[in-house]
């Protein structure tokens, strides 16, 4: 069997491998077609300098032609649904309709139009002119940037299609992509469609490139390179602080979501009036997709009462009802396996679940676990492990007092609900938990699950560490999530013909917001 080549400077060609590995089909534990290398760091160093070549000629392009490069994939991708869905879903178990045809490829072409707008319109830069000393500064191309594809979402956050991708290509820059080895056939897929819109438009061919998997220390080497401008990642939280901390030590933007387990607050007021409801909307929720969702409510807490006992109650029998679904595969079971066996070695109570099921599909049993708000006290840490599946921990804390104790433990994370009563009667309440939880997550929620992630330019994906690598920063919403792989770019007395055209006097398409002295404008300069 030949071994899937690596795509390099425009060519795929055969990897300097350190070795080889085989995607499994999680449904029926059958190893799909292909062979893919695990790419030695020669396959790397050639990436990076291929990479840092089309760099300079990216700089020296006008922005209407990354644009075009921008929207003819999505064209592209849109145009081959059918094959590119087939193929996902053998490779993940993820469901053809709607989840991958009808939601999530959608979204994805969806972010590279939007990518592709903000740079024709190119206020996402920040052009900020101040005419008094001839000062002029905007945001410009970073340099290579290293994207790290995760397992849960193929497409939308894929290091060859996904949100990173689409911000660190309408900022200017080359993406070397790391896809995830248990979906490498449609990475490949999706590079290969990008190489073909890469030649149809003009850009360096190096502007994509993709390699399958690496070893970890090759990974830390490649995000601390100089030639490497930034790097995104989505994934683990020990592999992502090693990476993190890799490209810290040497100066190197790294933007990373790592973990993260969004606590909801049940008030009693919302359960006196709705409990039935609210149980069916956070079973919901929480059994959505195996619950392999970077959103997915893993910390649910709750005031003693039988209100509460009613609630607990009944989504247990929902858990129960609910078809463990496939999982994305082995290493997804293993690793919510082991989150189980943390929560209860931290003697968290098993409600029902709590173990992987028989046969050769990657199943976990949904989980339910209970602690007091005491006991998660005792053990803060232990008991916010992360369970990346259907798998939640309930915390039934005595009074405000405790619960206002366990938020104040809570480490970053990406969302946090709040649920209260439609007359007031939570409101007091609301009012002395909502300051703890607002300092611990980056998207607060009134009244809805976190599940879902709008693509708007007002959604925050991102929250304090240890759920990303920076706090003030988003993996979805542009065009905030662009200027993560921008560096600032100041000139200073620059005549005008030699500065970027989003500086120069004249407003280059009439749309653009630049800051002229103070002033937001869509003018020109002195007009």
């Amino acid at each position: 069997m030949s071994t899937v080549p690596v795509l390099i400077a425009g060519q795929w060609r055969p990897s300097q491998s350190t070795g080889t590995f085989r995607v499994e089909n999680p449904a029926t534990g059958e190893q799909l077609p292909g062979e893919y290398p695990i790419s030695s760091w020669a396959d790397c160093d050639a990436a990076l300098t291929a990479a840092t070549e089309a760099a300079a000629v990216l700089r020296t392009l006008p922005r209407e032609q990354i644009a075009k490069f921008l929207n003819r994939y999505a064209d592209r991708l849109d145009a081959r649904k059918a094959e590119l869905v087939d193929l996902t879903h053998a490779e993940t178990g993820l469901p053809k309709a709607p989840r991958l045809a009808d939601v999530e490829l959608p979204r994805t072409t969806g972010q590279l139009r939007q990518a592709a707008a903000a740079v024709l319109e190119g206020s996402w830069a920040l052009p900020t002119i101040d005419t008094k000393i001839n000062l002029r500064s905007v945001l410009g191309q970073l340099g290579p940037v290293v994207v790290f594809g995760p397992n849960n979402f193929p497409y939308a956050f894929s290091g060859a299609a996904g949100g990173d991708f689409a911000a660190a290509i309408a900022a200017g820059n080359p993406v070397i992509a790391k896809g995830h080895p248990l979906h490498a056939g449609t990475t490949r897929f999706l590079a290969n469609e990008a190489l073909e819109a890469l030649k149809e438009t003009g850009l360096p061919l190096a502007t994509v490139q993709l390699v399958h998997r690496i070893e970890p220390a090759t990974g830390l080497r490649l995000v601390s390179d100089p030639r490497t401008g930034g790097s995104g990642f989505t994934g683990s939280r020990g592999a992502g602080i090693k990476l993190k901390n890799a490209s810290d030590a040497v100066g190197k933007p790294f933007y990373a979501e790592l973990s993260s387990i969004n606590p909801v607050v049940f008030f009693p007021g919302a359960l006196k009036e709705r409990g039935a409801k609210l149980s069916e909307e956070f079973a919901g929720s929480a059994t959505l997709g195996g619950g392999q969702f970077c959103t997915n409510p893993g910390l649910i807490i709750l005031f003693a009462s039988d209100d509460t006992e009613k609630f607990i109650a009944d989504v247990k029998t929902r858990f129960e009802a609910a078809n463990p679904p496939v999982l994305l595969g082995k290493p997804v079971v293993r690793s919510l396996t082991e989150g189980v066996a943390a929560l209860k070695a931290a003697g968290a109570q098993l409600l029902t679940g709590g173990a992987p099921v028989a046969g050769p599909a990657c199943r976990h049993a949904n989980t339910l676990f209970r602690v007091t708000g005491a006991e998660f006290l005792a053990k803060p840490h232990q008991l916010q492990t992360e369970m990346f599946g259907t798998a939640s921990l309930l915390v039934v804390v005595r009074d405000l007092a405790e619960a206002a104790a366990v938020l104040n433990q809570l480490e970053g994370n990406l969302t946090g609900s709040l649920y209260t009563d439609t007359t007031g009667a939570d409101d007091a309440a609301y009012t002395k938990l909502e300051p703890i939880l607002r300092a611990r997550v980056g998207r607060l929620l009134n009244d809805k699950m976190p599940t879902g992630v709008a693509v708007s330019p007002a959604m925050n994906h991102g929250g304090p560490f240890p759920a990303t690598g920076h706090p003030g920063f988003t993996a979805v919403g542009i065009p905030a999530s662009i200027r993560r792989f921008a560096a600032l770019q100041c000139y200073d007395n620059v005549r005008a013909a030699r500065l970027p055209v989003s500086l120069q006097d004249k407003n280059p398409n009439g749309k653009m917001w630049r800051l002229i002295d103070g002033q937001s404008s869509q003018g020109n300069v002195g007009g």
